[in-house]
């Protein structure tokens, strides 16, 4: 597959890969309005059709599968606990045999709600696509919620089938919602499996009543990292718009013939967008983990030479810290970052260690579908190796005072509003929530600092909500934390606010020491000093075996937060 034929260019330069609109052409952004545009712009043959009334999300995605003479042979996905092979032949029938199962054995129709709890496994594809398929709506849910955290995602959901691994059934017996199991367990001879619907029922056609693009697709739960966790509403638009947007960017990236690993869990966005979902739009192999392990992924790579990794940053600050040599990891071409913000001395140390690999950033949040911008190319992305890109073609954004509203030019920081295809519908059953995020003009109010370039380069500080307020300064905990990380002895960090009577708040550090490591709290402090400006410096550590991380590898800082509610022991 190539790339350079993928997008028109306007400009005199025969080598340019995309179009730059007539407004801004250096970096899309119109002073008038306040408002920046893509400078990427889809060529006619790769137009997003928002206006095929008949166009799902199920549809979408089968339609893009290998021709039936290549699906045979097509590897789509590889298990690396069984190392089962699944063809793309055997996935199409597979997922058109539980849609079967699910409509006429279960009685699931158009608009009911399933609601999913189970790790990566090679049957989440299965399950995702075929719920989709049949019209209903889709609520996956993180296996690591407690039974009262997975007993409210329920009760806002209102599922009428929920379809569990065996090892997490127990957590949905309280709320009586109707259960089938993934794979049914040895010594249980009466439960219907998704195993036992795919191997007993004959694939049917897909119902005729399709979903419209407006018809709710998803139903996702957010992080809830600062905040209560919310239902997002993701349509089937979304969904289709987003898979095109990923499907042209895989193709311009990569070859058919490389290997993707997927360890992203599927309950997440990014997993689902991607994994779950995208990448089989394009025809490549994804060899999936059930869960993240740093040996196992390394393993993994040698084993079925793995090229591409979308990843989270733990993951590849593990990579900067581990001993390289014990595996082998040439076959590594490209690592993309997502779902937290990557820092610059990470992103440099890295590229230092594997300068084979290129290592991009990328965007989105669940409420936007899980994408909103990326790098074309690899040496845009050294280039601006802060950045999480440019927008992807249909989106625009806004920089906003948040005191103000007054809409920002480049290098202003601000909060980040966008708008684009993958945009939400709404917060499920909560209209206040919805009201507070989307203005009536369609704006989502992201909650992210940010700011742009001159070239239409986005930048993203950190979460509005975790600035650290200190003598009416603001502090960005993810700028404190990216020297923290690049300490030597420090293996993982994390930056709260701790309240104090003189100055509001000062930042505590969490930090995970090396294990030979005797760093003290006054090292820390000056190492940090040495760095920023005074307000900025970190007046507290707090040593800690861990730092509490979900499952897409954003810290939890209000568990952090709740373990630093005590006096302070010192001014500093």
């Amino acid at each position: 597959m190539s790339g350079e034929g993928e997008w028109i260019s306007t400009s005199e330069d025969e080598q340019s890969t995309y179009h730059q609109p007539s407004f801004g052409r250096k970096n899309g952004y119109d002073p008038e309005t306040g408002i920046y545009h893509s400078v990427l712009q889809l060529s006619e043959n790769h137009k997003m059709t928002s206006d095929c009334p008949d166009l799902d999300t199920a549809k979408f995605v089968l339609s893009q599968f290998p021709s039936p003479a290549q699906a045979s042979s097509q590897i789509a996905l590889i298990d690396t606990a069984s190392n089962q092979n699944i063809t793309y032949a055997q996935l199409n029938r597979s997922i058109l045999s539980l849609a079967t199962g699910l409509y006429h054995a279960l009685g699931v129709r158009k608009g009911d709600v399933v609601f999913v709890l189970s790790p990566n496994s090679v049957m989440y594809p299965t399950i995702c696509l075929a719920v989709l398929s049949i019209g209903a709506i889709l609520s996956p849910s993180n296996p690591l919620n407690t039974e009262s955290e997975i007993g409210k995602q329920v009760r806002l959901s209102g599922p009428k089938l929920a379809i569990a691994a065996p090892e997490e059934v127990h957590k949905l017996v309280p709320t009586g919602v109707p259960t089938l199991v993934t794979t049914r367990p040895k010594d249980d001879e009466k439960s219907v499996s998704v195993e036992d619907l795919i191997e007993n029922c004959d694939p049917l056609e897909l119902p005729k009543d399709r979903p419209m693009p407006s018809d709710t697709a998803a139903i996702l739960y957010s992080s809830g990292t600062t905040g209560v966790s919310k239902g997002v509403v993701l349509t089937h638009a979304n969904f289709v718009e987003i898979m095109k947007l990923l499907k042209y960017y895989v193709e311009i990236t990569s070859s058919q013939d490389d290997v993707f690993l997927c360890f992203i869990p599927m309950f997440h966005v990014y997993g689902l967008a991607f994994f779950g979902l995208g990448l089989f739009c394009s025809g490549v192999t994804t060899v999936l983990m059930q869960k993240f392990d740093f040996e196992a992924m390394l393993e993994a790579i040698q084993t079925h030479k793995i090229s591409h990794i979308p990843a989270v940053p733990p993951v590849i600050l593990g990579l900067v810290k581990y001993n390289k040599g014990s595996h082998d990891i040439s076959s590594l071409r490209s690592v993309t970052s997502g779902a937290a913000p990557l820092s610059k001395e990470v992103a440099d140390a890295f590229q230092e260690k594997f300068p084979w690999v290129e290592l991009k950033q990328g965007y989105g949040l669940t409420e936007t579908t899980g994408a909103a911008t990326f790098f074309v190319t690899n040496k845009e992305a050294k280039a601006h190796p802060s950045s999480v890109g440019l927008l992807f073609p249909g989106f625009s954004a806004k920089v906003v005072n948040h005191e103000t509203g007054e809409a920002l030019p480049p290098f202003k920081e601000g909060e980040l509003w966008m708008k684009g295809p993958g945009i939400m519908k709404e917060y499920f059953g909560n209209e206040e929530a919805t009201t507070a995020t989307i203005t009536k003009d369609g704006w989502l109010k992201t909650g992210d600092l940010c700011y742009f370039d001159n070239e239409g380069y986005l930048y993203i500080v950190d979460r509005i909500k975790e600035l650290i307020k200190h003598n009416g300064y603001q502090v960005a905990p993810a700028e404190l934390e990216a020297i923290l990380l690049s300490h030597h002895e420090i293996l993982d960090a994390a930056v709260v606010p701790l309240e104090d009577e003189e100055a509001g708040q000062i930042p505590l550090a969490y930090v995970v020491r090396a294990a030979s490591s005797s760093l003290t709290q006054d090292q820390v402090i000056h190492f940090v000093a040495s760095q920023v400006a005074p307000y900025k410096k970190v007046r507290r550590v707090n040593f800690i075996n861990a730092i509490p991380r979900s499952a897409a590898g954003k810290i939890l800082r209000k568990e952090l937060v709740l373990q630093s509610n005590q006096p302070l022991l010192s001014k500093l």
